[in-house]
């Protein structure tokens, strides 16, 4: 029988899964039936894409863990427990990395800069990008690695101390569990800097803009303006859930060390959901193509549950 506070943390978790599913689903939908149309892809369809499948994967593994957790704690002993913190910490990195090229691609696209550096890398943008969400993958790759060896080090000493309690046992998992988020956390902070820059760059050239059309223009906003403010409030959503997402990481870190580990870590672990799900959302709204998408889909589920 689940206790309140679970039955709490499985109607969000559900609530969540469904929401990420069908918010990247019809990102990954969407681009799907435009590659079979066109036979070709846009930039910004690539990047969506590969966001959308690894946000797909990120969740399933969040939400596995929280399954396990609430549902069939015997069975998290340590080699899955290995086994599962690692498989999150690639999907992190990998949603990370390519969220970072959609940040950097929608100030390359948006910002207006005359230095030619930023010239260069707007004009250099587009041919790129497959080479650029290659490198992030290997780069994902090359950090789930690392952790890899750290958790393999960890295990074998585990191995050859043979611990002869279950509580030097759990003291082994909290550790070996420490040591991976703190590790995934350090070299998580160079994506999360250049979707920081990225977005005060963004910031600074839509607030010059805005500052421009207000001197040209009296009263009135043009269809550029409008769309420049419709950007700064889709970065600023994007921004703020980052930072969430992080914040809630660190703060999962260090709640393994604490008496009330699985409460802290169940509930730290439903708000990252909110990232990779919500951020689906805001991309769809934002996306013209997303957001016709989706009408039609609701439409037609309208027409659909009418007849």
């Amino acid at each position: 029988m689940l206790s309140a506070g679970d039955s709490i943390f499985v109607i969000t978790t559900t609530e969540e899964f469904i929401m990420g599913l069908l918010g990247n689903g019809l990102i990954g939908l969407v681009t799907w039936i435009d590659w079979v149309k066109k036979k070709k892809l846009s930039s910004l369809d690539y990047i969506l894409t590969s966001l959308a499948l690894s946000r797909i994967c990120l969740i399933c593994v969040i939400v596995l863990d929280i399954v396990i957790q609430i549902f069939h704690p015997v069975f998290l002993n340590v080699k899955l427990r290995i086994a599962i913190d690692t498989f999150w910490m690639l999907s992190n990195h990998t949603s990370t990395w390519f969220g970072t090229c959609l940040s950097v691609f929608y100030f390359l696209k948006r910002a207006n800069f005359s230095h030619p550096l930023f010239l260069w890398l707007k004009w250099r943008t587009d041919r790129a990008v497959v080479q650029i969400l290659l490198g992030c993958l290997a780069i994902s790759l090359l950090t789930f690695l690392i952790l890899v060896t750290i958790v393999s080090c960890d295990y074998r000493f585990h191995i050859l101390a043979k611990p002869k309690s279950n509580f030097i046992e759990l003291f082994y998992v909290s550790k070996t569990e420490l040591n991976v988020l703190t590790v995934s956390d350090l070299l998580g902070i160079i994506p999360f800097t250049g979707s920081l820059i990225s977005f005060f760059l963004l910031m600074i050239s839509l607030w010059r803009h805005t500052q421009q059309m207000k001197h040209k223009a009296t009263g009135c906003r043009d269809s550029s303006m409008e769309a420049h403010v419709r950007a700064m409030k889709t970065v600023t959503l994007f921004t703020f859930l980052l930072f969430v997402y992080y914040l809630t990481f660190f703060w999962l870190t260090f709640s393994y060390c604490g008496t009330e580990k699985k409460v802290a870590v169940i509930f730290g672990e439903t708000i990252t959901i909110l990232y990779p799900s919500g951020h689906s959302l805001i991309l769809i709204l934002g996306y013209n193509k997303l957001r016709q998408a989706s009408a039609r889909m609701l439409t037609c589920g309208k027409i659909a549950c009418m007849t």
